[in-house]
């Protein structure tokens, strides 16, 4: 599915004037960094670019409704000279009193984007009034808002509020990779919030104290926030609720990595103490386990030592990446312990960004 950037035009695109009109060339200057910018964005990113505006310049009214007012030509003809191909521009004509639903924040001329095959929850609206973010509202896409003091958002509009189109580009270039994933199944219920790019941030509830002392280790050393609270049928045994975990996990990054753009792809290994543990991990698209690690204790805590493969592997199947996980070493807590951490150290090495590039020569992962 196709995700969409809804760009408003004046105070946006280009300055707009005292009296909010671009009748002239001479009043017409484009916004610090948008040609920059957009551009960046165009080449970089996999957004469709559609221009909506509410203004074509004085005396519109002269214009056939399919003509643009010169000003209007400039503004795209300059962007297209730079690569920022737009494809559909929507420009509505009617006067403000009107309050015709073709006129933002109505939808009536963006009709073929709310039945087709677009992605609206991941497209944004990108303006400086309030009427943009409404447009965003009753499109189902997000806001970003240009801030203008002029028209202020009140304290109920729900935006991205940005100075510029530098802050735009990173914004659109690295998204925030944040998830909130639920399983349900007879056994167990999984809810699993995931933020990729976090601080080491966690709250972690399996009802297997020792599991849960594992998963703390992945999101301190890893540099992810995470939150994960599970209930299960313990009463049976520890089996269901560790599996269930370690594939909601893997669906939850999965998710959060999305088309794997610009990610570093690979990552591995620890010492610590007696006990060397190595990762290598892949995100690859395709799952695969190698697993060198004996424990001679049935049980670390109350987490029986057999479970510990089955994890990995539950894990490596669902966000479908290459594990392959080798430790040697003396103390039980230590080999597993360092096995999370390496784990750990390989997922932030892994995921992190390296600009916007796709990790392999094949086009998709």
């Amino acid at each position: 599915m196709k995700k969409v950037l809804f760009i408003d035009r004046d105070g946006t695109l280009i300055r707009e004037p005292d009296d909010f009109q671009v009748d002239l060339l001479e009043k017409l200057r484009f916004l610090p960094g948008v040609i920059t910018n957009l551009g960046k964005i165009a080449r970089e990113t996999d957004y469709l670019l559609v221009m909506v505006t509410n203004q074509d310049g004085l005396g519109t009214e002269s214009f056939p409704e399919t003509a643009f007012h010169p000003a209007q030509n400039f503004v795209i003809q300059t962007l297209a000279d730079e690569g920022i191909e737009f494809g559909d521009i929507f420009v509505d004509r009617t006067f403000p009193h009107e309050n015709a639903p073709t006129r933002k924040p109505g939808t009536a001329m963006l009709t073929k984007y709310l039945t087709g095959d677009y992605d609206l929850a991941s497209s944004y609206v990108i303006g400086d009034r309030p009427t943009d973010v409404q447009l965003a509202k009753n499109l189902g896409a997000k806001a970003i808002y240009i801030n203008n003091p002029s028209f202020p958002l009140s304290e109920d509009d729900i935006a991205i509020s940005v100075d510029g189109w530098a802050e735009i580009y990173q914004l659109l270039r690295s998204p925030e990779r944040r998830v909130s994933h639920t399983r349900r199944t007879k056994e167990t219920e999984i809810s699993v919030d995931l933020n990729l790019d976090g601080s080491g941030n966690s709250s972690i509830s399996t009802g297997i104290s020792f599991f849960d002392h594992m998963l703390e280790q992945l999101t301190r050393h890893g540099g992810l926030d995470l939150n994960i609270a599970a209930t299960g049928d313990l009463h049976i045994d520890e089996h269901h609720t560790i599996e269930d975990v370690a594939i909601t996990l893997g669906e939850a990054f999965s998710l959060a990595l999305a088309d794997k753009r610009g990610i570093e792809r690979y990552g591995f290994s620890l010492p610590m103490d007696d006990c060397l543990a190595q990762v290598a991990i892949d995100f690859g698209g395709r799952n695969w386990i190698v697993w060198d690690a004996d424990f001679k204790r049935e049980m670390i805590g109350e987490m029986p030592t057999e479970m510990f493969f089955h994890f990995f592997k539950s894990f490596s199947d669902k966000a479908l990446c290459n594990l392959n996980i080798k430790a040697e070493g003396t103390i039980e807590h230590h080999k597993i312990e360092a096995i999370f951490k390496a784990f750990a150290k390989s997922i932030k090495m892994a995921v992190r960004r390296e600009g916007s590039q796709l990790p392999t020569t094949k086009g998709v992962l």
